[in-house]
């Protein structure tokens, strides 16, 4: 029998994220900041429900555009705000807007991608845990980054948010030492 983390529980749809996704790392900056995003949609709720609505999300937001997000305004708010498929929270939506014009002063100036990997010096940092209750929901790490972000102008990127996010896109590697992914990512 395969070892895996155990935070996805039996959901076969949860499995294959954590599978073939989760830690993997990830140097696309659009990709970066949409799955920031969706971690930002996520608080106050469980991953399973963002992951459920991920395709919704990616049409409702022109595929995670940040140019063009980063154009919208009242208007695109009250369409999104509209849509049952998505998570329809003011706040986070116009959050989404900010957050995509911040990303492009950031992409402008030195590249998202290579913003967030600094946080890192480049490469994923690899945990070492045995069980999920080891496991931080913030590091020294994540705070100075979730500081630095929103210095720069973002909101719902708390350090649990970011952390999250992190261990989402390989910046860290978190899955459990007996996991069969830990020394695949």
């Amino acid at each position: 029998m395969t070892q895996r983390c155990g935070w996805h529980g039996d959901d076969p749809f949860y499995i294959k994220y954590h599978d073939e996704e989760w830690g993997v790392p990830e140097y696309d900056s659009r990709a970066l900041w949409e799955k920031l995003v969706l971690d930002g949609f996520q608080a106050g709720l469980s991953w399973i429900t963002i992951l459920r609505k991920r395709e919704n999300f990616r049409e409702a937001f022109q595929g995670f555009d940040p140019k063009i997000i980063a154009g919208w305004g009242e208007e695109d708010v009250a369409r999104l705000l509209a849509d049952a498929g998505i998570i329809r929270h003011r706040g986070k939506i116009e959050a989404t807007i900010g957050n995509a014009r911040a990303w492009r002063e950031i992409e402008a100036r030195e590249g998202f991608s290579e913003y967030c990997w600094s946080f890192v010096g480049g490469t994923p940092i690899r945990g070492s845990f045995e069980s999920l209750e080891e496991v931080p929901a913030q590091t020294e790490i994540s705070r100075a980054f979730s500081k630095d972000l929103k210095q720069r102008g973002f909101r719902f990127c708390g350090p649990t948010i970011v952390y999250a996010w992190m261990q989402a896109c390989g910046l860290v590697n978190d899955h459990l030492t007996g996991c069969f992914r830990h020394d695949e990512v």
